[in-house]
């Protein structure tokens, strides 16, 4: 008859051998991962420190959660301004497929993006494989920074939909897109994770306590650059 001690043992290196699997089942989901919502805001409302801010942003929550192998941008379109070209959402996330943490395909490749997407609230996910806030919960948090047209491009003329191009927390808005593909009407913009409405508050849009007003944080899509 085995000991109690032997028992308690064998018992033990049955935990620690699921946990190593579990952990190592979890870094292939983290490394494979292409594709996320981010689970904390810059916090400074609109100003990202433009692009590149937003793009660290991206890689940095990446490697905290595994996935920093990789190139990450952020979803996020610039206009023209200052003598300087417009820059489209679309063409700074690489050509796909992206997965969630999960393992679950979002889209093959930019014109699924753009079309019948797999995004819903269940698959658009944060680094962690977290879901998103959405509407009904507390605290909403679907308004996602995106400043793109449903096609993924920039927008064009003298509206502001960028926040500055990303650089101010005081000055104009954003366009927004829910992450959770709902919205206060049954209508395409209600629907749309990139494009549904712009930001708009007491401090004029841009600043944090305005993007949270209308149920948002100032969160980034973020995508590998491939």
């Amino acid at each position: 008859m085995k000991t109690l001690s032997s028992i308690i043992s064998l018992a033990c290196f049955a935990l620690a051998a699921l946990s190593l699997i579990a952990a190592q089942t979890a870094g292939a989901q983290s490394a494979d991962t292409s594709f996320f919502v981010t689970s904390t805001p810059i916090g400074n409302g609109g100003n990202l420190g433009g692009l590149a801010g937003a793009d660290n942003q991206c890689q940095t929550l990446a490697q905290a959660a595994g996935a920093g192998a990789k190139t990450w941008r952020a979803y996020l379109s610039t206009q023209a301004a200052d003598g300087k070209p417009a820059v489209n959402a679309r063409d700074r996330i690489g050509n796909g497929p992206w997965k969630n943490a999960k393992g679950a395909v979002i889209a093959k490749d930019v014109a699924e993006l753009h079309g019948a997407n797999g995004l819903t609230k269940q698959t658009a996910l944060s680094e962690k494989g977290e879901i998103i806030n959405g509407r009904g919960d507390t605290p909403n948090r679907h308004d996602v920074l995106t400043g793109s047209q449903p096609d993924g491009t920039a927008f064009a003329g003298a509206d502001d939909r960028t926040c500055k191009n990303w650089t101010s927390s005081t000055q104009g808005a954003a366009m927004l897109g829910h992450a959770d593909r709902i919205g206060l009407r049954d209508d395409d913009a209600s629907k749309s994770w990139n494009s549904s409405h712009p930001s708009r508050g007491p401090d004029g849009g841009c600043s944090q306590a305005d993007l949270k007003s209308t149920g948002g944080d100032g969160l980034l899509y973020c995508f590998t650059a491939n």
